[in-house]
């Protein structure tokens, strides 16, 4: 049996926030969470296994660490990601701090008022480089934000060499009247601080999908219990090292995320079409997709409306029946591949996907405002609030047969099937 989703109104007027489509987003969330959740259970366990090395791997314990540190490091500026390089600073930092002082005890002003500022600042940097965008390593943004660490550590220096006890001590006054609190040598300002960043951190990968806001996020937790554990053997530089293998592993996954899935709508980009149909097996088919008259729709209510179209179309895609797998080809254009299906077995699904498509109703407010197009220019002081419009696609398709023998024929095949589509007037599914 095929499921059509009933067709429903999209507000399409002001601004729009980039939302992933729902088929396989579950998968990718808990893939996503899964792999901080990981390192830092790993991280706990290998607590435990660290006074089991050998004495030819001592060295481990002090200059491991650093090595995560000095990879993740490598990692950012290979790619150019000048946000994860100072939340690797950062952390970098704090064990610095903990091989020179810290790891002697809290006892001493000094000490508690370096943790302090540690506990304090670290997570807010993570917090604010998560809301901060994207520019890259070596250039005038990325200097301010070095330069905000830089007033840190003079600030914390100051308070230091001053000797502004009342300044620490207001950091260690209590918040709140819990135990864990109590029992927790993080300060109550440094817990707030912990609290607020996670949050940020969260709020933005809720809205972004990035793995590196996610990173973030892990990267405040793993410090978070570092800090905590900041008196026992071990728990310090293990759990640094494992914020630092988070970032870095976020960096990895943000990029093969831009390299093979499409940023717009959020589907499989061609590149991962390409690498999908190098595994087909013997049976498959193939449907080439897209959107009717979408020239003049861009022309009539703007680029922006335009956009808002193909994420539609291809959150619509995506819930494709039949183990159809939706690929954005490029433009308008959209493929759906049917691994193990004839022909005769995907259409069914391809017409409930089209009749889906094109009873799907957008409404438009006058506050969007086309592109500065001529014909944009002409239809802006015509279009009423609350106009409801909607769109259709042409599908063509082509299974693998004894002529069709390659993936790249049989995509040709479904391609011309789509003209034909077309020139029988649209808004059908052509074999």
């Amino acid at each position: 049996m095929i499921t059509q989703l009933k067709p429903h109104t999209q507000d399409l007027g002001g601004s729009q926030v980039r939302r992933v489509p729902l088929s396989g987003a579950t998968h990718r969330t808990f893939r996503n969470l899964a792999i901080p959740a990981v390192v830092l259970i790993a991280a706990y366990f290998l607590i435990a296994r660290i006074s089991d090395l050998p004495a030819s791997l001592a060295g481990l314990k002090v200059h491991g660490t650093y090595i995560v540190l000095a990879l993740g490091g490598l990692v950012s500026l290979a790619f150019n990601r000048g946000r994860v390089l100072l939340a690797l600073l950062s952390l970098t930092i704090a064990y610095l701090s903990y091989r020179v002082m810290l790891r002697h005890g809290l006892e001493h002003f000094p000490a508690r008022t370096l943790f302090a500022a540690l506990c304090i600042f670290m997570p807010v940097n993570l917090g604010i480089l998560s809301v901060l965008r994207e520019r890259g390593a070596f250039n005038m943004g990325g200097l301010q934000r070095f330069a905000a660490i830089l007033l840190q550590i003079a600030f914390t220096a100051w308070i230091i060499y001053s000797k502004k006890t009342e300044t620490t001590a207001w950091a260690y006054e209590p918040l709140f009247n819990l135990v864990f609190i109590a029992n927790s040598p993080i300060p109550p300002l440094g817990l707030a601080a912990m609290v607020a960043g996670l949050v940020s951190c969260t709020m933005m990968w809720f809205v972004t999908r990035s793995a590196i806001d996610l990173g973030f996020a892990g990267a405040i937790l793993a410090f978070a219990i570092a800090a905590n554990g900041i008196a026992l053997p071990n728990i310090f530089p293990v759990f640094i090292a494992a914020g630092a293998l988070i970032l870095t592993i976020a960096i990895l996954q943000d990029t093969f995320r831009m390299a093979f899935r499409d940023e717009l709508t959020g589907l499989p980009s061609r590149r991962a079409l390409s690498e999908s149909l190098a595994g087909l097996g013997r049976r498959y088919t193939v449907a080439m997709l897209d959107v009717d008259h979408f020239k003049n729709f861009n022309d009539t209510y703007g680029h922006d409306i335009g956009d808002q179209v193909l994420k539609m179309v291809a959150a619509r895609l995506a819930h494709v029946g039949g183990g159809g797998k939706a690929y954005r080809y490029g433009g308008e254009e959209f493929t759906v591949l049917f691994p193990g299906k004839s022909m005769d077995k995907a259409v069914p699904h391809l017409e409930a996907l089209r009749r889906d498509v094109a009873g799907y109703e957008m409404a438009l407010r006058s506050g969007s405002r086309p592109d500065q197009t001529t014909s944009g220019k002409k239809q802006r002081g015509k279009r009423r609030a609350g106009k409801a419009v909607s769109v259709t696609i042409s599908i063509g398709v082509a299974e693998k047969n004894e002529r069709l023998s390659a993936p790249e024929s049989v995509i040709q095949a479904a391609d011309k099937a789509l003209y034909r589509a077309k020139d029988k007037g649209r808004n059908q599914v052509s074999r």
